[in-house]
């Protein structure tokens, strides 16, 4: 069985996919580029600061690492709920990767309570 930084490496880059699909979507079918362009920076950011505090040099380094994920994790919550609250995805697509967003911040947020302690 995988570890479970493992396990999340694979969640956050699942979401990254994801995240970059609904831009090409947003981009090709909706023609929203500004907005979309935030959503895929941070969305994309997520996993990659993760796998930099899971490579840190030190605890310290970890915990910092940490807590950028989770505030790109924040950070593209706001722009899915703008996206949304816009009408650029419906209901159904926001309730998607929403849940997967939310998912994340969940385990990002334990580890950090844990990691500073």
């Amino acid at each position: 069985m995988e570890n479970f930084g493992d396990f999340l490496r694979q969640k956050c880059m699942d979401f990254a996919v994801d995240i970059v699909n609904l831009y090409k979507y947003l981009c090709e079918t909706k023609k929203e580029y500004v907005l979309s362009k935030q959503m895929l920076r941070s969305g994309t950011s997520i996993g990659a600061n993760l796998v930099e505090a899971q490579n840190g040099i030190s605890r310290k380094d970890f915990v910092a690492k940490v807590f950028i994920s989770l505030k790109e994790c924040s950070e593209t919550d706001f722009w899915l709920e703008l996206l949304f609250r816009a009408n650029y995805l419906t209901q159904q697509e926001y309730d998607g990767i929403n849940y997967k967003c939310k998912e994340i911040t969940k385990i990002l947020t334990s580890i950090a309570k844990n990691s500073r302690q």
